[in-house]
């Protein structure tokens, strides 16, 4: 009959026309398996990007499997981790533990008694090391002395290849196994390195700043020549280039958790936080110097004129 169109159907879903009368397949045509398929090769942000496109993709994107093998994929020591991103799931932790912390004043909060640090380093995109730390976050040893974790508590290990520091990469996320909230503490590419010719070691840093003047650097210890990786720890600094105390690093730590996260431009904001904070380091210990050199002057020439005055005393005597 005249203007009567025929449809053809296929699962319950109309494919749509193209200009020429064919039938054009869409991607909602597509079976969900297939379509959840496709969505587990894409990355975090595409998927969550690919939830916001209709309401068959949000459903498909909040898949708790797809977002699990997403975040093993990039963290393999969470497989070591019981409890992950709290009642929120995989995502919940991808959406805290990916970004990093936006640089807030901290705030006053309670402590968590335990701290669960899960380590990976790459090496050429190659996983070398993945590591589980816990922390007793409770003890008066660690809230008095110099905030401090160690992932290697041994005497380290061997890469199967040559270590170049420039290419190592490192992820170090901080979990709050009570409330399953976690954080990013490292810049994932070092923000610097330092050879020590001396023992031959190179250490490579990944700093992040957190609120409150305080800065999370997490350091490799490495020796290029063999490929031994002697000491992957994480201390707390604050801008004087001090130490700082377990509790104020955890207090820091609590508030980075709780804080907003970078969006875009998120690596490159993160960098030039932590030139600024190593600037304004930098900048407070030549101050330090040079008053503590003028103080140096100072008692030098009182010195020197306490003893010319001796000397003129013992001539006229």
């Amino acid at each position: 009959m005249a203007g009567t169109r025929v449809e053809e159907t296929t699962g319950g879903c109309s494919p749509a026309c193209d200009h020429d009368g064919g039938i054009e397949t869409v991607m909602d045509d597509l079976p969900a398996d297939v379509l959840g398929i496709v969505l587990r090769c894409l990355d975090g942000a595409s998927l969550a990007a690919a939830g916001c496109a209709s309401a068959g993709f949000r459903e498909l994107a909040n898949d708790p499997d797809a977002w699990r093998a997403l975040c093993l994929q990039m963290w393999p020591s969470l497989r070591q981790v019981v409890s992950c991103g709290g009642d929120g799931g995989y995502r919940a932790l991808y959406a805290d533990a990916f970004p990093f912390p936006a640089a807030s004043p901290a705030v006053s909060s309670s402590l968590p008694a335990r701290l669960v640090s899960a380590v990976d380093l790459h090496h050429n995109d190659v996983c070398i090391m993945s590591r589980v730390v816990e922390t007793d976050a409770s003890s008066a040893w660690f809230l008095g002395s110099p905030f401090r974790v160690d992932a290697l508590v041994q005497e380290g290990f061997t890469s199967p290849s040559p270590v170049t520091p420039g290419d190592l990469r490192l992820s170090w996320i901080l979990i709050d196994p009570a409330t399953g909230t976690a954080v990013n503490v490292s810049s994932r590419r070092p923000v610097s390195i330092e050879r020590r010719w001396v023992t031959g070691d190179s250490v490579a840093r990944f700093t992040v700043v957190l609120g409150g003047g305080i800065a999370l650097e997490a350091a490799v210890m490495c020796d290029e020549r063999h490929g031994h990786i002697r000491e992957i720890s994480l201390c707390a600094a604050d801008a004087e280039g001090g130490g700082v105390s377990g509790q104020d690093g955890l207090a820091a730590v609590i508030a980075a958790m709780a804080s907003a996260r970078q969006r875009r431009g998120a690596e490159e904001a993160s960098r030039q936080l932590y030139e600024e904070f190593a600037k304004g380091k930098r900048e407070r210990k030549e101050r330090r110097e040079r008053r503590e050199g003028i103080v140096d002057l100072c008692c030098s020439g009182v010195g020197a004129a306490a003893f010319l005055a001796f000397l003129v005393m013992l001539t006229f005597q």
